[in-house]
């Protein structure tokens, strides 16, 4: 049988000012009708620059110096601009990270879709029209029609999500690239768009390729994965085996740093003492007006304690209010209700003195947007240091106390990676000598093995400095694996509030055992099927 896609002996470089370097080495794969082959790998491994140039979207900068990339035994390779365009959208559809990148915030989706299935299918509009409605209809959302409407803005993550997969299947393509398709949602709309994407599948036998870093959920969803480290493809074998039983070392140190719930990581026993204690907080953004009711609150009447050295999980889907909270803590946002520390209560951001401003600091989920690209690293650091009693003298020592190199004081962000950004954030944070850090899903861009020692990172201070912390993720393995109770929300309300162990007894709310069961199961030779 031909295979839908055959890259063999692929190589390609990118041209830089200081040379030629190699980002995809020698590499091979095939996909078969319906067939999934899962691509994983960390950040700079080659995932993305692969699917690139199976699209013929190569950079200017690119250069192909060997090897093939067919679909269905025609090499794309030997095809100029106007056949490419022939293709790309209609035989090779792809699904990308971000959804909200990816659709044109000035167009409606009924636009979107129409548009493909013009270009595509031939369609004429009122045609179009009809199967735009069916296919937003086929993958799930409520009221097709009114869907059509809508622009992007005025959609969830979820919803824009589901409108991607319509569009790719829309064409009716031989092979559809996913590039990362989840990692943007939470634990629950993923394993929705999951379940759409299986049922799809079945329903049209398309060819897929599964770009991830989330070996978990690629183990789930491939009949076949491909490892790639630093552009090589070191590894290839079925499904859950691959993860299961490694060969390849680099392999094993992914499948290593996989979080495992059943294996929790040493940290600290919780004092007696509250750090915080949160008493019927509420968030409403917006306000009443002449031609506007009032609006309802993003977040009502949450309450909990942290105690002095508690790791508290924070969970929810997208939406249920999780970093409101945060934000309401860290006194980014006004509030109602009232918050406990050290003895003094507050009624909002203006009650908030140095001394709560010292002891509650936030880490954000993008250092990129967090960390000011204009400053050095050692001015990221002196001004909490000033501000909160410490000198300039004691940035080598922060750096050292995340792991970075003392020359790192010189560098600005754009020259460090992810998780050097990130490790940044969490010193800036520590300059102050907090006794709560409130953790705003600061794993989730990060690749497996930065994620790992990122966390490692953090239970290495919590033990050192007994520091607290909320952790806010939807990495539901993860914060099980960390934290002494985990804290759920749903629709901005808190629904259930245990400790780890009481959950994986099976206690808690109906809604916390309907996460768990939407995580992916972890990797490793006790979760072979």
């Amino acid at each position: 049988m031909t295979a839908v896609l055959d890259i063999a002996g692929y190589t390609l470089d990118y041209r830089t000012g200081g040379g030629a370097v190699r980002v995809l080495n020698d590499i091979s794969l095939r996909i078969a009708p319906g067939e999934v082959l899962g691509l994983v790998g960390e950040s700079g491994s080659g995932k993305t620059s692969c699917a690139w140039a199976i699209m013929r979207a190569l950079p200017v900068n690119a250069v192909e110096t060997g090897g093939a990339i067919a679909l269905a035994g025609q090499d794309l390779r030997t095809l100029d601009a106007q056949a490419i365009r022939t293709i790309r959208g209609k035989r090779i559809g792809m699904v990308f990270q971000d959804p909200s990148t990816a659709l044109n915030p000035t167009l409606t989706i009924g636009r979107h879709v129409t548009e493909t299935l013009i270009l595509h299918r031939g369609m004429q509009p009122g045609e179009a029209r009809d199967a735009a409605e069916a296919a937003l209809a086929r993958v799930g959302l409520s009221d097709p029609a009114g869907m059509l409407r809508r622009y992007p803005h005025q959609m969830s993550g979820g919803e824009k999500q589901r409108v991607m997969i319509a569009i790719a299947f829309a064409a009716q393509p031989e092979l559809i690239i996913f590039d990362e398709p989840t990692s943007a949602l939470d634990v629950i709309t993923g394993a929705r768009i999951l379940d759409l994407f299986a049922e799809l599948r079945a329903e049209t036998q398309v060819a897929a390729l599964y770009i991830s870093h989330d070996l978990a959920l690629v183990a789930r969803v491939a009949d076949r994965v491909a490892v790639l480290d630093r552009g090589r493809i070191v590894e290839q074998a079925p499904g859950r085996r691959i993860f299961a039983h490694p060969t390849a070392d680099y392999t094993k140190r992914l499948v290593a740093a996989v979080p495992r719930p059943n294996q929790p990581l040493p940290h600290g026993v919780p004092s007696d003492t509250a750090v915080l204690d949160v008493a019927d907080i509420s968030v409403t953004y917006g306000r009443a007006s002449l031609f506007r009711r009032a609006p309802k609150p993003s977040v009502a009447a949450v309450s909990f304690t942290v105690q002095g050295g508690e790791i508290l999980g924070l969970v929810g889907e997208s939406g249920s209010g999780k970093s409101t909270v945060a934000r309401a803590i860290a006194g980014l946002v006004p509030f109602a209700g009232r918050l406990r520390h050290d003895g003094k209560s507050i009624a909002g951001p203006r009650d908030m003195g140095a001394a709560y401003r010292r002891a509650v600091q936030i880490v954000f989920q993008h250092p990129d947007a967090s960390l000011n690209p204009r400053h050095r690293v050692a001015a990221l650091l002196a001004r909490p240091l000033r501000l909160y009693g410490g000198s300039d003298a004691d940035i080598p020592r922060l750096l050292d106390q995340v792991r970075l190199p003392a020359a790192y004081a010189d560098r600005y962000p754009h020259q460090l990676s992810g998780g050097e950004k990130q490790r940044v954030a969490i010193a800036r944070a520590f300059a102050a000598r907090p006794a709560l850090v409130i953790c705003d899903e600061i794993t989730a861009p990060l690749d497996v093995s930065v994620q790992a020692s990122v966390v490692d990172l953090l239970l290495e201070l919590h033990r050192d400095l007994g520091t607290a912390y909320v952790f806010i993720t939807h990495d539901l393995n993860l914060v099980r694996q960390i934290a002494h109770r985990v804290a759920v929300m749903q629709h901005g309300r808190l629904v259930d509030i245990n400790s780890v162990d009481a959950i994986a007894a099976g206690a808690g709310a109906a809604y916390t055992r309907a996460l768990i069961a939407a995580s992916p199961l972890p990797v490793g030779p006790e979760y072979e099927s």
